[in-house]
């Protein structure tokens, strides 16, 4: 599937390790571009039961039960802090690495919506809609506000009040329907209490030059694939035995499989490409980045900032003698400036000698733009940024769809 949302809600699960009846499991979430959400959250779950928490707001592993808090001291809550600090670095950093191997070219455009329900988490909504275009998010939902809204002007602009409160309608409804799946899922799985997700990511992608299109329709439970539409075939298929029940009950309704496919195929294309006409002055407009090698000092970590670029989609990159670098290299985060445009930062820990005697070269890529800004460490090339201020964080997130989801 060519869309990731990564994108905007991407889920780890590590492998559940057994002794006897027991489980331990971790959960960690990276997301990208959801307004009021942690970017990283990391949980551990014991038997089902969560027994800590993480996330990049706090920056801080506290314990969920008051057995764990006196089981072990301040040395365990340090340590597990560090490491949750460091996996924080690495799963912001795969977001944008899966973004650039997902990237569209100038001609192809997608549409997608992402469900997302949660019991357990503290401080989540239990559901929250979001939809893309071009992975832009352009309107959102939550269960908190239950109201749909736009996220791009060009969709408040071009939609009436009609629309948001169908839409509205539709995600109230959707709402109902995935805490419910939850419940289902939650016995299917003999699981009582605890942390778990439920995820439907669904949509569509036109190439405005060959006019091929494709559709997508899976669902996750905790982390992994669920069930997941092909619709080359016009079958679900179904990893997991607890998901055969949805197979056989859906594969066996050929009018809800037909409805599937003529959404897919048809209903969704039509309101890509409306999407894409509403807001084609963006969407499809390029900026090329200016580049700079930044330096407090000698000894410090030496920064490749990008900015100036549109649109968001970036990748950044340290080089060196020509292999991509990804040891002692922390990437920022892809913020917004005042004029609609986006910077992003990624530092070098470096000595001098290192880099004097070695080819680095910091390296962006642009989404839709296919020249590659290129940028030689030598001293001539770095600039001191002492004083220098990032932009704000950009307000992302989003929702909205004509898909009903069926039970599970």
């Amino acid at each position: 599937m060519k869309v990731i949302i990564l994108l905007i809600l991407g889920i780890g699960l590590l492998p559940t390790v057994s002794a006897a009846s027991h489980s331990i499991r971790y959960v960690y979430t990276a997301t990208s571009g959801i307004p009021d959400f942690p970017e990283f959250v990391n949980l551990g779950i014991l038997d089902g039961m969560q027994i800590d928490y993480y996330d990049s707001n706090t920056k801080k592993v506290v314990p969920k039960q008051d057995w764990m808090a006196k089981a072990v001291g301040s040395d365990y809550w340090d340590r597990e802090t560090q490491n949750s600090i460091g996996r924080e670095k690495s799963f912001k950093a795969n977001i944008d690495t899966a973004k650039q191997r997902f990237n569209q070219t100038g001609a192809t455009h997608s549409l997608c919506y992402v469900y997302t329900a949660t019991s357990g988490i503290p401080d989540f909504p239990e559901f929250v809609t979001v939809g893309l275009v071009n992975r832009e998010p352009i309107s959102y939902y939550d269960s908190i506000i239950r109201t749909e809204t736009p996220r791009q002007d060009w969709m408040a602009n071009n939609e009436g009040s009609d629309y948001w409160e169908s839409q509205t309608q539709i995600s109230n409804g959707t709402e109902q329907t995935f805490k419910a799946n939850i419940d289902i899922l939650k016995q299917r799985f003999n699981q009582t209490g605890g942390v778990h997700v439920v995820q439907n990511m669904y949509g569509c992608e036109w190439d405005d030059e060959t006019g091929v299109t494709d559709g997508f329709d899976q669902y996750g439970y905790d982390g992994e694939d669920f069930i997941v539409f092909d619709l080359k075939r016009l079958t679900w298929i179904a990893p997991k035995p607890q998901a055969f029940i949805n197979k056989n009950k859906w594969d066996n309704d050929r009018g809800w499989i037909e409805q599937t496919k003529n959404y897919l195929t048809q209903t969704c294309i039509e309101w890509l490409k409306k999407y894409v006409d509403y807001g084609k002055s963006s969407l499809m407009r390029t900026v090329p980045p200016s580049v700079f090698l930044l330096q407090r000092t000698p000894s410090s970590p030496v920064t490749c900032h990008a900015t100036g670029f549109y649109p968001s989609r970036v990748m950044v990159t340290w080089m060196k003698d020509g292999q991509e670098q990804y040891e002692d290299v922390e990437v920022g985060e892809t913020l917004q400036n005042d004029d609609g445009t986006f910077q992003k930062s990624v530092h070098l820990t470096v000595k001098p000698e290192e880099w004097k005697k070695n080819k680095y070269q910091c390296v962006v890529q642009v989404s839709g733009i296919k020249e590659d800004f290129i940028k030689d460490l030598t001293e001539d090339q770095i600039q001191t940024n002492t004083g220098f201020v990032p932009a704000n964080t950009s307000d992302d997130g989003s929702n909205s769809s004509n898909n009903t989801a069926p039970k599970a």
